[in-house]
């Protein structure tokens, strides 16, 4: 309700059954009006409405087009019938959320010629008169109740301007939102997210980074974009009095917020099982690799020549075929550089292939990528790429070593299969005990006995660790089943490398 002190008191009816969109026209009423005396009063219902109407004769009638009914229906005609007919002076207004803000006004006032004049001289304006006194000349007053015709163009201008905005905020914010973007990508291509891509399998990967960028990079710049424009266009100035915009449930942008995440979902699982298809693509001719994963280091295995090493040698732009197995718990290979990474699990069943085509020369580092133990942050292992020369002088050399004595052989057992993790040379203490003047020495048992460290006692410990444990170290540390991994030479050949260890 609200009363003002100047003129002829004016009746206003507004009836919605939308809250919100009546409460935004009564807000507007009352700024186009300040000044003059005014009574506003609110209908929810078309039957309270006409009640009104009847009852206490209002003289502008603002009516919610969307509440009428279907167009051309005899519930619609006769809701309307009560508002436009009738000899009593009254303007009609009829406002609509679905229609943009379009108003239709039905004057059911009696006009003089001069009036009458001027109501056709569209668009409406006002008179020099009312335009330094903000109110309407005495011989053009209108009848009680009667609203200036300049006053409902204002009115119609802010209802719509409410409601549906200037399409050159969109054009504007669309047009920041293309230039954010693109800066947020190059932005976060210039901190270096990724190293180099050092093989044919990276660059599938690589693809979908891309795609995967420039989406944060939009979707970041869509949200920051369109709120900072809101914040610094469509704030509240000083001196402005606060407006009550309305929104009704639009099935157009439902449908759009809908289908457009469904189809942003469909193309990245498309571009991802392209890239997987790429990634896993075999080559018969392939140079087949095995990879052992323990805790904590690898063994890489080539299977043509024997050769085993704790450092992956591979040639350039040759296929290779990893065949990944664990023997204690789940570890996994990633070589950053090249992108892709697998998992090595335990068990002779569980054997993972990964396929790889290294095709830039240098030297990387192979991680564990699985969590699998204390020491997992240092299970790493060098990567050396090299040309098809180095790589095979590097299998020559490799394949004369495993042909030398005994002790050198039980050498490059013990590195390649961990042994040195857990068994210093030097006397320094580790999990378990240093191989340092260990052969043929007297060594105390957990049962306080003691015995020689001859070759049976070291044969002995190595296929059957927990028979005579050490005083001072726990058991079941070491694999139990070393004399399934090892042949007989290869235990024979450690133990002649232990007794070399002074």
């Amino acid at each position: 309700m609200g009363d003002l002190t100047q003129g002829p008191l004016r009746r206003v009816l507004i009836a919605s059954t939308n809250p919100l969109f009546a409460r935004a026209l009564r807000s507007l009423v009352a700024q186009r009006w300040e000044g003059r005396r005014v009574e506003v009063r609110m209908a929810s219902s078309p039957d309270e409405a006409t009640a009104i109407l009847d009852s206490w004769q209002p003289d502008l009638v603002i009516l919610d087009y969307d509440d009428l009914g279907e167009p051309g229906s005899d519930k619609r005609a006769a809701y309307l019938s009560h508002f436009l007919t009738g000899e009593r002076p009254i303007q009609v207004m009829l406002v609509s959320l679905r229609e943009s803000g379009e108003v239709v006004v039905y004057d059911r006032r009696t006009l003089t010629p001069a009036q009458a004049e001027d109501w056709l001289d569209l668009p409406w304006t006002q008179t020099p008169a009312e335009e330094e006194t903000g109110q309407p000349t005495a011989e053009e007053t209108p009848s009680p109740g009667s609203i200036p015709p300049a006053r409902i163009g204002a009115g119609t201008e802010n209802l719509s301007s409410l409601r549906s905005g200037g399409m050159k905020h969109y054009v504007i914010a669309g047009v920041l939102t293309v230039i954010v973007t693109v800066i947020m990508y190059l932005l976060l291509r210039s901190i270096g997210l990724l190293p180099i891509a050092a093989a044919v399998q990276a660059g599938p990967v690589d693809r979908m980074i891309e795609t995967q960028l420039w989406m944060i990079s939009f979707l970041f710049s869509l949200i920051t974009v369109f709120i900072g424009y809101s914040i610094v266009v469509f704030r509240q100035k000083k001196g402005e009095k606060e407006e009550v915009a309305t929104f009704k449930g639009s099935s157009g942008l439902e449908v759009l917020w809908t289908l457009f995440p469904l189809a942003t979902v469909i193309y990245l699982s498309f571009i991802g099982a392209q890239a997987l298809g790429e990634i896993r693509t075999a080559d018969p001719n392939s140079l087949e690799i095995r990879v052992v994963a323990f805790q904590w280091g690898w063994l890489f295995e080539y299977p043509e020549t024997g050769v085993q090493s704790n450092e992956l040698y591979l040639p350039v732009d040759r296929p290779a075929k990893l065949m990944l197995t664990s023997r204690d718990v789940i570890h996994s290979f990633w070589v950053p550089e090249f992108r892709i990474k697998q998992d090595a699990l335990p068990g002779e069943n569980f054997v993972r292939e990964m396929q790889l085509t290294p095709v830039e020369i240098g030297d990387y580092t192979v991680r564990c990528a699985e969590l699998c133990g204390g020491n997992h942050a240092y299970m790493n292992a060098p990567v050396r790429v090299v040309s098809q020369e180095d790589f095979d002088a590097w299998m020559e050399e490799q394949m004369q070593v495993s042909a030398a004595d005994p002790a050198e052989r039980g050498r490059r057992l013990a590195e390649t299969q961990g042994c040195l993790s857990c068994h210093s040379l030097d006397g320094s203490s580790s999990i378990g005990p240093t191989w340092q003047n260990l052969a043929s020495s007297e060594v105390t048992l957990a049962d306080g006995s003691t015995e020689i460290a001859d070759d049976d006692y070291l044969y002995e410990a190595i296929v059957d660790p927990n028979a005579a444990i050490r005083q001072g170290f726990p058991p079941n540390v070491m694999p139990q089943n070393y004399d399934e991994l090892f042949t007989e030479e290869q235990i024979n050949d450690l133990i002649e490398f232990i007794e070399t260890v002074n």
